[in-house]
């Protein structure tokens, strides 16, 4: 399948029954018939089929779902981002028993790296893992982490030595590990978002996602091949926003025209296309750069990343411009939109980190 008939098949599955199971979930919550509904129509196996998985792919679908059902790309991308470590680090044991069923949408899955005092700085997060004989015991909290309190199995990065980034080892811990519990976070955009306390929870070295004290690595090379998607789905969304405004702008009369007449509307329209454009390329070269150099392309990933998520906020704030106060009626696709929109700025790095990120590769030695 060529990846524009994967996007027309994502679009179309995200139009039609991946809506529906979406619709039919608890915002908020972890929705587990869209779960089962994206492994059911064969989107969870582009990522979780023979080889490892593309970063391109990965691209292609979240744009494709994010502009027609925000839920569905949503449910999908969670599930992808928490079990990549697994895929990327774990041990064939550790693969066989938690793949399978993720990929079959019957079993869900968190990413667990932010901490309540380490965000933005992840390198300095607290939760400590401490070797007892075979084991670690987990002791700490985690916030902002995805499908939780309720995921099958989460990737959890912890603190097995007073070393900074070298002093961290990802594990894979199931929900059902005694002393692990947590509560739902309620946000602006409904998602399955929530906290864990880990209280003295046992967990397998067996469980070691890589090395000990290698997680950090295992977690940049988790964020570096997802940045890019996230861009894809501010691309999705930002041409969501763009489509509905220019149709309304098309149509809309004022003063006896319509709104598109008016340079002051179709000009800002032209302006965000072009940067959407650019998004695009972007994203598509950095998921492409990384599916060819995994490990070397972080500034790539940054760079798409940043130019996305901001473009989809201008996007959408200029959609609602254009429409006027009845994009601001609960319901609104422009409602639903402007919530959703935000928050891709902060997760997965800032912003801000991602200037950093590229800042540090402009003065970078050049060998």
């Amino acid at each position: 399948m060529t990846h524009d008939d994967l996007r027309v098949r994502c679009e179309e599955l995200a139009q039609g029954p991946l809506r529906t199971a979406a619709e039919g979930g608890t915002p908020g919550t972890l929705n587990r018939p869209l779960l089962k509904a994206l492994a059911d129509h064969g989107v969870l196996a582009e990522i979780f089929g023979d080889g490892p998985a593309k970063a391109l792919v990965l691209c292609v679908i979240r744009e494709a779902l994010a502009r027609h059902c925000t839920e569905a790309e949503t449910a999908f991308a969670l599930q992808g981002l928490g079990a990549y470590p697994i895929l990327l680090a774990g041990s064939p044991e550790t693969v066989a028993t938690w793949i399978p069923g993720i990929a079959a949408g019957t079993a869900a899955v968190g990413f667990a790296l932010t901490e309540p005092e380490a965000g933005s700085d992840a390198a300095h997060l607290t939760l400590q893992a401490t070797p007892d004989g075979d084991d670690f015991l987990l002791t700490g909290e985690k916030t902002y982490i995805s499908n939780a309190p309720d995921a099958d199995v989460y990737s959890v990065f912890a603190r097995t030595a007073d070393t900074g980034a070298k002093g961290i080892t990802a594990f894979a811990v199931p929900r059902a590990t005694p002393g692990l519990d947590g509560s739902a976070q309620d946000l602006l955009a409904p998602h399955a978002i929530g906290r864990l306390r880990f209280t003295q929870v046992r967990v397998p070295r067996a469980n070691v996602l890589g090395e000990v004290n290698g997680g950090w690595s295992v977690a940049m090379r988790t964020l570096d091949m997802f940045r890019p998607s996230v861009g894809a789905f501010a691309v999705g969304m930002a041409q969501a926003a763009l489509d509905s405004a220019v149709t309304h702008a098309a149509t809309r009369q004022a003063f006896g025209k319509p709104l598109s007449a008016f340079q002051g509307i179709s000009h800002q329209l032209a302006d965000v296309a072009t940067r959407l454009h650019a998004s695009r390329l972007l994203v598509h070269h950095a998921a492409a750069a990384y599916d060819t150099a995994p490990g070397t392309t972080g500034h790539l990933s940054a760079m798409a990343k940043l130019f996305a998520t901001e473009t989809a906020q201008t996007a959408v704030d200029l959609a609602i411009q254009v429409h006027g106060a009845r994009a601001l009626e609960r319901g609104h696709l422009l409602e639903h939109l402007y919530r959703e929109v935000r928050a891709p700025r902060i997760y997965e790095g800032a912003s801000e980190v991602q200037r950093e990120i590229i800042a540090r590769q402009l003065f970078r030695p050049q060998h």
